[in-house]
């Protein structure tokens, strides 16, 4: 075995599974431009290669993941149990949950396949994730945004969901909407008391501050898509997402915070609330929520292209995985 190589292959240790948001942003991108080929007429083929790519990441990642978690067991058992960087297995389970979507126009077959996978993952992780958390004696500290993640995947279920043809999709996709709307309601009331009353989060941990966000908008994509309809709470649901958008951007995009694949947490709420302003707009019709439809697009895909530039510098100069 070469020298290089072996260096390739320690380094798996230390590849994060929060470098999964990756997925979860590129498929919420390559949606979003789906959606905005029905609304505003771009070119579909837009949306279509950037689902390719969001799929060739994915496996990317899975393979490599898979890897270290057959090399290091250990490392990821210590991973998944930590109180914070064990929430970020979810990002896992929303990518599968959001592939299954971007996959489903070219084969049904293998999208609700991918769905259903999705599904057992990630009501198994938010079952865990919530009994862990019951045990009690959990520091405020450790209250973080990446808390809501498994709670905001159970709701993913029914944003991917809502087109199954199954018997059982119906309830199943309400048991997620609930599971996810109460599992998010309750974290989100502690992440806001502890960003209140406790020290700031750490500046690595600055990116994931948009998550906050991720329950708003994807609650407002799993309301509206199982109930077929946009009422008042759905635009109440939708609106708020932006306003805390609005507070929490300028808190996150700033020079002090360095860049690291923590970064990828902007990315899937951001997607989110593009999807849920594009979905809206199309309802209301109106110059000005086309306009925000428009501009949180654009914003979007330059915050993806950046992340995906960077996060390839990094990757290659060693500094991703920590190569000497």
């Amino acid at each position: 075995m070469s020298k290089d190589h072996l260096i390739r292959t320690t380094s798996l240790v230390q590849l994060p599974i929060n470098l999964f948001g990756a997925v979860m942003g590129l498929s919420g991108l390559a949606l979003a431009w789906r959606l905005s080929s029905q609304v505003f007429g771009t070119h579909a083929m837009i949306g279509d290669g950037i689902g390719i790519l969001a799929v060739a990441v994915f496996l990317v990642l899975f393979v490599s993941y898979l890897v270290k978690a057959i090399r290091y067991t250990d490392q990821v058992k210590a991973e998944f149990n930590h109180p914070i960087a064990g929430h970020f297995f979810g990002t896992f389970t929303i990518a599968i949950l959001l592939l299954s979507s971007v996959i489903a126009p070219y084969s049904e077959s293998i999208g609700q396949a991918v769905w259903i996978a999705g599904t057992v993952l990630t009501l198994a992780l938010s079952y865990t994730v919530v009994s862990r958390l019951l045990r009690g004696r959990q520091e405020a500290a450790h209250a973080v945004p990446a808390w809501l993640i498994p709670g905001v995947a159970a709701l993913d279920i029914a944003v991917s969901g809502g087109t199954m043809p199954f018997g059982w999709a119906h309830e199943l996709n309400l048991l997620s909407l609930a599971i996810g709307s109460f599992v998010a309601l309750v974290f989100f009331t502690l992440i806001v008391y502890r960003l209140i009353h406790h020290d700031p989060l750490p500046l690595g941990l600055t990116p994931s501050l948009i998550i906050l966000i991720a329950p708003f908008e994807v609650g407002f994509l799993g309301y509206t898509t199982f109930t077929g309809r946009i009422d008042n709470f759905a635009s109440a649901l939708f609106y708020f997402g932006l306003f805390l958008f609005a507070v929490l951007f300028v808190k996150v995009f700033r020079k002090s915070v360095p860049f690291s694949a923590s970064w990828w947490a902007v990315s899937f709420p951001m997607a989110a609330l593009s999807n849920a302003a594009l979905k809206y707009a199309d309802f209301t019709g109106s110059w000005m929520t086309k306009a925000i439809a428009v501009l949180l697009l654009v914003l979007l895909t330059a915050v993806l292209a950046v992340l995906f530039v960077r996060t390839l510098v990094i990757l290659f100069n060693g500094k991703l995985l920590g190569l000497p």
